[in-house]
């Protein structure tokens, strides 16, 4: 099951964005996938595409942030596929402002969009996966939770550092029921949310501008990609990783180890 699995942008563009590359990633590896999004639509897309490709997946909508949604759709995933091995919480986004700016509003909707949705959704599927004997949860984190990486981030900062946080306590209380939890870091990474986010802000029209000072930022020169974050997430999920749990695998082209 994937919290986040659609994209950005209308449908029928054929956006890939971090979820959707996992859901289709998961996919073509034998999993048949829950997808999850706010937007039916944009989980409809995703299944479509893997559908496409022979793939098996189940396109729900949700609103993450709300406990009965998660039951909804941690039911119906047990109801067409009959267990979850695999969760992923993709879930998650931005607003700028530093303790003086930021509301304390908008630092609690920060927490409550980033962190607190991780420990509803684990909530509800640990209880399923410790009856089956086992499962692989990955969370999404942020290169923000380690360093500063330019703009005022601090709720995003303090709440992606507490999904890392939280994960190690997963796996630690787990490990012996057979459940591994771990966290993907992605650094500046070149998707259509990114994409739409930049041409919301107060750009002067020149996106391609902001873009290449990205890309200037990480030491190999260039951001990443969805497929970067998918494919670390499919190893932290899979087999390969059965004596891996509360570990980190930062997705950043080199970016925290970067003098600022």
């Amino acid at each position: 099951m994937i919290l986040g699995a659609g994209s950005v942008g209308p449908v029928g563009a054929g956006a890939i964005g971090n979820g959707r590359a996992m859901a289709i990633l998961f996919a073509r590896e034998g999993a048949q996938v829950a997808c999850v999004d706010h937007r039916l639509e944009a989980a409809e897309e995703t299944t479509a595409m893997i559908a496409a490709e022979g793939g098996q997946a189940l396109a729900l909508a949700a609103d993450v942030t709300r406990e009965e949604e998660i039951a909804r759709v941690v039911a119906a995933t047990l109801a067409a596929f009959g267990r979850i091995d695999i969760l992923v919480n993709n879930v998650g986004g931005s607003v700028p402002g530093g303790p003086e700016e930021l509301t304390p509003e908008a630092w609690h909707a920060q927490f409550h969009h980033n962190l607190h949705y991780v420990h509803l959704s684990t909530r509800a599927v640990l209880p399923v996966m410790v009856r089956q004997g086992g499962g692989a949860i990955v969370n999404l984190s942020s290169v923000a939770a380690h360093r500063n990486i330019g703009p005022d981030l601090m709720a995003y900062a303090a709440s992606k550092a507490g999904v890392t946080a939280l994960s190690r306590m997963i796996a630690v209380r787990y490990a012996a029921q057979g459940i591994r939890c771990n966290v993907v870091t992605p650094g500046l990474m070149h998707t259509p949310l990114v994409e739409a986010r930049l041409a919301g802000q107060r750009t002067g029209g020149d996106v391609a501008a902001i873009v290449a000072r990205r890309n200037a930022q990480p030491p190999m020169g260039r951001m990443g990609d969805a497929w970067d974050v998918a494919y670390a997430a499919l190893y932290l999920a899979s087999d390969e990783a059965k004596y891996v749990t509360g570990a980190e695998i930062v997705v950043d082209g080199g970016l925290t180890l970067k003098s600022p």
